[in-house]
């Protein structure tokens, strides 16, 4: 091997790596602050890996790529092989249904993404000055994987546009879906996020959370060493509840938070509803460089409105008041519109192993795209923020 060649391998764990050197490909402006998202960072990765939310019986068995030049690592990839669709939040169980259908197998397959996390970060992560290559040898890296083991497909889901731009160039067929996300105008208090609005969402927010803190209890947004364990206890008992009615069974282990508890309070915003000493709701939220992630929530009593309260409404004000520019608020839901977030596209990149089927696919690609870019351009237009002609503030 010359020194200008790239060595691909992949690692079955993190425990395999250290963070530093991990870490110095997926979060190197993490050294003079917060990451941009912690969801690759060896702390996440790790803790999904320890508290066997991946990994034997999950679905999910890590298959990490390394890309190293004259011995120096220069690339990371998370990548798994997954014998499901489970846990993606980009769907392509129709994909399945109809490879199926035609004979073949279309699990396993390959999934590099972050799991059970639908937030846009960067995927191919490469060290400060090494993008191209690094970009490409994982992207042939992960390909060669693909082919070598005969799996029907390879998905890199939640990219940037970037990555997306750079792996269509790579020939792997780009795909867009669809998130509603806040992002702040320079707003200094959460008044001045209301007086952007609409005045009828104007009215219906501030009713919103009128009744929602009417409960009956008191709101805790808390992070860092202020949450303590025993509120982890009360949060796994929320993120049950929710998982059971949306998967069948939870993503996350209980163990997990534990793990996210030990490395990464830091890492977390945790907004609690207390009613007579007992907590009944929670929301989960991750922070990054410049924006706040929802990710889970749930409930032991049904309150009105107190859903919009702990996961739309408390994480703009934190965001506010933090000085992030933005929320994500994780997958799906339209009635997000109405509160302030507005939809954006999410980007994912596909390579199908059968001719036949992937033509299928690009074909359904090119349509899907522009049906989304239109409902994006719709809903944007009736969105909940002023026209060129502001209503008077009731």
């Amino acid at each position: 091997m010359t020194e200008t060649e790239v060595e691909i391998t992949a690692i079955s764990s993190l425990s395999q790596i250290e963070a530093a050197e991990w870490d110095a490909c997926a979060c190197p402006e993490a050294a003079d602050g917060r990451p941009k998202d912690p969801f690759t960072t060896h702390r996440f990765l790790g803790a999904l890996e320890r508290s066997g939310s991946v990994g034997t019986g999950t679905g999910w068995q890590p298959q990490y790529l390394l890309a190293r030049q004259a011995g120096k690592l220069i690339a990371t990839a998370p990548l798994y092989a997954k014998n499901h669709s489970q846990g993606e939040y980009i769907f392509d169980h129709n994909w399945a249904h109809a490879y199926e259908r035609a004979g073949g197998r279309y699990y396993p397959k390959l999934q590099l993404a972050v799991p059970h996390t639908p937030a846009t970060g960067r995927r191919l992560l490469t060290r400060p000055g090494f993008e191209e290559i690094g970009q490409s040898a994982l992207v042939q890296g992960a390909v060669q994987l693909a082919a070598t083991n005969k799996v029907s497909s390879l998905h890199i889901t939640f990219c940037t546009e970037d990555e997306a731009e750079a792996g269509a160039q790579m020939g792997l067929m780009p795909r867009i879906s669809q998130q509603f996300h806040w992002t702040s105008n320079g707003y200094t208090n959460f008044d001045e996020f209301l007086a952007s609005l609409s005045a009828r969402k104007r009215k219906n927010i501030r009713k919103e959370r009128k009744t929602a803190q009417s409960f009956g209890g008191t709101i805790h947004a808390l992070t860092g060493d202020e949450i303590q364990p025993e509120h982890w206890d009360a949060f796994w008992l929320f993120y049950q509840d929710t998982g059971a009615r949306k998967w069948g069974t939870p993503y996350l282990t209980r163990a997990f938070f534990d793990e996210a508890h030990a490395t990464m309070r830091d890492d977390m915003l945790l907004v609690l509803a207390e009613q007579d000493g007992r907590l009944i709701a929670g929301a989960l939220n991750f922070i990054g460089r410049e924006t706040l992630y929802g990710r889970y929530w749930g409930c032991l009593e049904d309150h009105p409105c107190l859903h919009f309260e702990l996961c739309y409404y408390q994480a703009i004000e934190w965001a506010i008041d933090n000085g992030l520019t933005r929320v994500e608020a994780g997958a799906q839901g339209a009635h997000k519109l109405a509160r302030g977030y507005l939809p954006v596209a999410t980007h994912s990149l596909h390579w199908i192993a059968d001719e036949s089927f992937r033509d299928a696919v690009q074909k359904f690609l090119h349509a899907e795209k522009a049906a989304i870019d239109e409902d994006i351009e719709i809903m944007t237009e009736y969105g909940p923020f002023k026209k060129s002609n502001p209503e008077v503030d009731p």
